[in-house]
């Protein structure tokens, strides 16, 4: 186990510069919305499992978390910061394959 005693930089504090959505996430976007069931999320801590299936590689394991858990934030109306606990796995897949599996779930 390593333990780095030093406070973590959010993901905004790391570029200097304005960030702007794509036009490619705002397809995105729509497309995940209209995919996703409407649930009710309790006013509770939160869980969230990720499951990716990449046709790459070389892909990321974190790099599709933050796109995917705002649009659910959007979706579901609940602030990331009620989420206390993440775990995520990478698959690969043949080409054309790829694709996204989530489980949300309230904690005491």
């Amino acid at each position: 186990m390593i333990i780095l005693k030093i406070k973590p930089l959010s993901v905004n504090q790391v570029r200097q510069w304005k960030r702007y959505k794509t036009k490619l996430y705002d397809k995105y976007e729509q497309i995940i919305k209209l995919m996703l069931k409407s649930i009710n999320i309790p006013n509770w801590k939160l869980r969230i499992d990720y499951v990716f299936w990449f046709s790459n590689q070389k892909s990321d394991i974190d790099n599709p978390i933050k796109p995917l858990q705002d649009i659910l934030c959007k979706k579901y109306k609940f602030d990331d910061s009620r989420i206390y606990e993440i775990t995520v796995q990478k698959q690969i897949v043949k080409k054309w394959e790829d694709f996204i599996w989530f489980f949300i779930k309230w904690i005491e």
